[in-house]
């Protein structure tokens, strides 16, 4: 087993007013050379934006852009005629393929809100864009990772171009649980949203991310209080 620890403290900071963001990997004014990916992961940013305020219209091109709020109301728009809200429980994707322009914005002018951005590259280049949105399943189901994105469209989830599975769990302690990969070649990045988690003997703090690969299994040791989890299991190689 191989692993790469991120400690939330030292993830890449950028305050624009509007926008305060914290960048797992490197992403625009911020660069570390031996933050680029983890796999196919390009992109885990944990933005909060101000309210009424957001991102203008802007293009991409070969990337599956997934979108997982937090907290609050996010307005998308895009050249493909998507005009739609998402809220804590949605999870959106777009593969931008041979092009796509969209914008983000924070529906409300009296409350922030709150998203995970994540980038993953493709498996296949100049696919005709497309765009989907799903809500959860209210409350989630406790105590077990729940699957939210895949490669397969009969999956649970939203489907995107690349063999990768992204799971959401919530946990109570305490309790042990384990995630088998899908395909042991691949990595898995561990993201705690809320509380604290042993993971292989790693203990993991909120906002603190894992990588880990050249392993089978993940075995999370859950002590006490509400632990909220995302696993983003990518590719090692594109």
């Amino acid at each position: 087993m191989k692993t790469v620890l991120h400690k939330a403290q030292t993830r890449g900071h950028a305050e624009h007013g509007w926008l305060n963001s914290y960048h797992s990997f490197s992403f625009a004014n911020y660069y570390n050379p031996e933050r680029m990916h983890f796999g196919v992961l390009r992109v885990l940013n944990d933005d909060e934006v101000a309210p009424g305020m957001g991102f203008g219209t802007h293009p991409h091109r070969n990337m599956e852009i997934i979108s997982i709020p937090l907290e609050g109301d996010l307005e998308h728009k895009d050249s493909m005629g998507n005009t739609t809200v998402i809220r804590q429980g949605d999870i959106q994707a777009m593969s931008a393929g041979t092009g796509v322009e969209h914008s983000e914005k924070n529906k409300n002018r009296d409350r922030k809100v709150k998203f995970l951005q994540i980038w993953i590259l493709p498996n296949k280049v100049n696919v005709a864009p497309k765009y989907d949105q799903i809500t959860l399943e209210t409350p989630l189901p406790h105590n077990t990772f729940y699957q939210i994105v895949s490669p397969n469209p009969e999956d649970d989830g939203v489907r995107i171009h690349q063999n990768a599975w992204l799971h959401l769990g919530e946990f109570d302690g305490p309790q042990a649980i384990d995630y088998p990969l899908k395909d042991k070649t691949h990595g898995v990045y561990i993201f705690v949203l809320e509380g604290h988690c042993g993971v292989d003997g790693q203990t993991l703090q909120k906002r603190d991310g894992l990588g880990v690969w050249e392993t089978d299994a993940l075995h999370f040791k859950i002590d006490t209080g509400h632990v909220k989890i995302l696993l983003i299991e990518v590719p090692m190689a594109n």
